[in-house]
């Protein structure tokens, strides 16, 4: 189930596989995807199923076909190092999905640029789109609100006893929201939220404001 928030009179909803959609752009904005990272573990021997490689995409077209954006927005670390096999199943990707896409990078994307270029990819440093600001690394700007990533943002619930939850959720302050890893096999950063955070949980396929 999805979570539904308003920023800047923008209507947003927030999708339990960690995506974020702005209604009134029709843009989908995915973070730290890091293709390619379980075949780059692979290759130095690290025992990750196969089929794990082919679970990002698999996650891709669900989003994509839930949306049907007009625009997908990655918020950097699409890839996680150098090119690999999985390269050539981002190629497929995008050639069969019919959105446009851009890539705001972020300190792994390493690829070349002209590589997405030839798959008419855009990329940027950042991105400004009316009051808000899209980029990589969380960043507060004055007269902005930010969405980005890299921190792979994770909330810790108390339950009875010493037991405890630690979840992906999305990260929100008063001017920015930290978006959660989209990619399987990223792993995760807790953070401790104020009083004045609001923190939405991912609970297996639901969005939870916490």
């Amino acid at each position: 189930m999805d979570a539904n928030i308003q920023i800047k009179n923008q209507n947003f909803t927030l999708h339990p596989l960690g995506g974020l959609f702005w209604e009134e752009k029709s843009l989908l904005l995915i973070s730290d995807v890091h293709l390619g990272k379980v075949s780059h573990f692979r290759k130095f021997g690290a025992a990750v199923p196969r089929k794990a490689i082919h679970r990002n995409f698999v996650l891709l077209d669900k989003i994509v076909s839930n949306f049907q954006p007009f625009q997908i927005c990655f918020l950097g670390d699409l890839f996680h190092s150098s090119l690999n096999k999985e390269w050539e199943l981002f190629e497929n990707w995008v050639g069969k999905t019919p959105a446009e896409i851009i890539l705001v990078s972020g300190n792994h994307d390493i690829i070349a640029p002209e590589k997405f270029e030839k798959l008419d990819v855009k990329i940027f440093p950042e991105l400004i789109l009316d009051d808000f600001l899209l980029t990589h690394y969380p960043e507060e700007r004055e007269g902005l609100f930010t969405f980005c990533g890299h921190i792979h943002p994770a909330v810790k619930l108390q339950g009875f006893g010493r037991q405890h939850l630690r979840l992906p959720c999305f990260f929100k302050s008063k001017n920015q929201m930290v978006l959660p890893a989209f990619g399987e096999f990223t792993g995760t950063h807790t953070l401790k939220p104020s009083k004045k955070d609001e923190i939405f949980a991912i609970v297996e396929d639901t969005v939870v404001k916490v």
